[in-house]
């Protein structure tokens, strides 16, 4: 209960914000909100206990506290966050995004897709459409050139003839919707192989130059995402070894922090947020990297069923499509395969390009010659070279006995162990007040709690390894300062009090997702199915029981009956009526009759003034045939 009410009271915290923060002139989505509400919650400078209600003189604070850091300009430590929350929303694993690349492409033909299984054509003009549309399908699903281009459709139109003639468009209509589905896919496989192989037959060349086939989008990202991916990656390593050598320096024991006349806190927020800025580099540079090695493997594959096409259709005139069919559909796969992975290439650029807004705050902040300044004569060493000078410091064997410590002469898979803290030596971090320095495993891993440890020396090693429980919660109890290192040192799980707002479970995104709700209705039939039902059919088994008992007793039972003097002159009477029905009759002969028709003539009307009228009946029998 209580749980839920300081639920609904940062949610609500949350919406306040994002109305007031729209009202200064900035756009934070809910994610990034929650999550600053939680790193300001869990920073023990601000006083806040996750035990206990919030007052309404706390919620004010809080929400005053939020305000401040996220309208913060120049902010390295709110550019790493944003930096975070923008990676987890745009990156996926490779299987996602290829799934996700298919989904797209099949949601953009399958209105045309539906457009060729639906028709119904019957006119010679319906059957031209319906042929091109099947060809701008092809162009569409290749993306090799565009329908609009009229050489692109006529080496179609020739590829689809060789395949499927006009004439034989009938046998296409008369299939099934899933059967056309099917047989257009292939079509398309086919067509799309005799395509690329005439085009390589064009080049002369045994290795095909698939640039000059792809779209222009996806031969600027060939260009150019694997090397820009590696240049980002070589600026920003500059940049952490620089910030390193500066904190390096200025939290050594001999150097008094006052000494710096920027403050220690935007030093270490710059640091982090090259760092967070360099591993999210490289996990795309470690994705690019395969996708350039997958495009050279798929392209000599594609080579080679070229060249065996090559050699089994030029010394023939006529080849059965049994033989050739099946080497154009593999031929097909693979540009397929390279699209995908070209595609995949442009994705990955385009998040390179995204993450670069993210480092301007550091940039404005620390100048190169300010750095340079801070840096003066001091050694800046890479990552590499920190590794290879401490490679040579060792765990002693002796130790071994007392706790579990992981050798890499004893132990092949060190570089395979999901360290904690991303790899950084959690002494140093503790020790040198937040400096972050790579751990090598090469001296070796310690396993505590089933979990394993690196360290930059065999000094800090054995520090921690004295007394591990204490260095682990001193790191958590410092992160809290700096809400960017949950996420770049992976502390999460090592957070109890944050879970009173967001349970995580291993291996989940640190970032409290917004969840949309609606609401939705399913109505099911009561018996979709129709089926005997046996409506004397019963589950409970003691229902069967006293029905059995029953039946057993009415063996021994004989029914009697008898009359009383009021009910012995009753009985039930029955009666029944029928209604009238219609009914005609008929005479069987017919008959009718007749009157004669009055014809009378009068003399003397005219001539004479003084004449008598006479007045003569003409007037016939009936009987009298005329």
């Amino acid at each position: 209960m209580f749980r839920a009410r300081t639920e609904r009271v940062i949610k609500t915290i949350i919406c306040e914000i994002v109305e007031e923060c729209v009202k200064r002139g900035h756009s934070f989505s809910e994610t990034l909100v929650g999550f600053m509400v939680k790193a300001v919650v869990l920073n023990p400078t601000n006083g806040f206990d996750v035990d206990h209600t919030l007052s309404e003189e706390d919620v004010q604070r809080l929400k005053q506290l939020c305000l401040d850091k996220l309208t913060e300009e120049t902010s390295p430590g709110l550019d790493t966050i944003k930096m975070q929350l923008y990676f987890e929303m745009n990156y996926a694993s490779r299987c996602e995004f290829l799934a996700e690349i298919h989904r797209i492409l099949e949601f953009k033909l399958s209105g045309m897709c539906r457009e060729i299984t639906d028709n119904r054509a019957k006119s010679r003009d319906d059957f031209h459409t319906l042929y091109h549309q099947i060809i701008t399908y092809i162009l569409l699903r290749s993306a090799i050139g565009s329908p609009a281009n009229f050489s692109c459709v006529q080496d179609t139109n020739a590829a689809l003839q060789s395949v499927l003639p006009l004439n034989d468009l009938g046998a296409f209509l008369v299939l099934l919707k899933k059967d056309k589905e099917q047989q257009l896919k292939e079509l398309t496989m086919i067509v799309t192989g005799i395509r690329i192989f005439n085009e390589a037959s064009k080049q002369n060349e045994e290795l095909l130059s698939l640039h000059k086939l792809m779209p222009a989008v996806l031969q600027e990202a060939l260009q150019i995402s694997d090397r820009s991916i590696k240049n980002e990656l070589r600026i920003t390593q500059d940049l952490v070894w620089r910030y390193t050598a500066v904190l390096e320096k200025l939290t050594h024991p001999n150097i008094q922090p006052a000494q710096c006349e920027m403050p220690m806190t935007q030093l270490k927020q710059a640091l982090y947020n090259v760092r967070q800025h360099e591993s999210f580099l490289k996990i795309l540079q470690s994705d690019a990297s395969i996708c350039c090695q997958r495009m050279e493997s798929r392209q000599a594959n594609l080579s080679s069923v070229l060249k065996q096409l090559r050699e089994t259709v030029y010394p023939n005139t006529a080849i059965p499509g049994s033989t050739v069919f099946p080497l154009f559909k593999a031929v097909t796969k693979f540009w397929f395969e390279l699209q995908d992975e070209a595609e995949l290439l442009h994705i990955l650029s385009n998040i390179t390009v995204g993450l670069k807004p993210f480092l301007v705050s550091q940039a404005k902040r620390f100048s190169q010659a300010y750095l340079d300044s801070l840096l003066q004569a001091t050694e800046v060493k890479t990552d590499g070279n920190r590794l290879a000078a401490s490679s040579d410091e060792q765990i002693d064997r002796t130790l071994l006995n007392t706790q579990a410590w992981l050798l890499p002469h004893a132990n092949d898979r060190l570089k395979e162990l999901p360290l904690e803290y991303n790899g950084f030596c959690g002494y140093m971090f503790v020790n040198r007040d937040g400096l972050l320095l790579p751990g090598n495993p090469s001296i070796g891993v310690l396993e505590h709690k089933e979990r394993f440890y690196a360290f930059s020396s065999r000094e800090a090693a054995l520090a921690f390894a004295s007394s591990p429980d204490d260095f682990i919660a001193q790191v958590a109890e410092k992160s809290k300062f700096f809400p960017e290192l949950f996420q770049l040192l992976r502390l999460h799980q090592q957070l109890p009090s944050s879970r009173s707002y967001s349970e995580k479970e291993p291996g989940q995104s640190l970032w409290p997702m917004h969840i949309n709700k609606r609401e939705i209705g399913i109505q099911t039939e009561t018996h979709p199915v129709e089926t005997h039902i046996d409506k004397t059919y019963e589950w409970n088994e003691w229902e069967l029981r006293r029905k059995a008992i029953k039946l057993a007793n009415i063996r021994t039972t004989v029914t009697h009956s008898m009359q009383t003097n009021l009910s012995h002159i009753r009985r039930d009477n029955v009666s029944q009526t029928w209604l009238p029905k219609e009914a005609t009759s008929q005479t069987m002969r017919e008959s009718g009759s007749n009157v004669p028709n009055p014809q009378t003539y009068l003399q003397g009307l005219r001539g004479q003034r003084d004449a008598m009228v006479l007045k003569v009946d003409l007037t016939r029998p009936v009987e009298e045939k005329p």
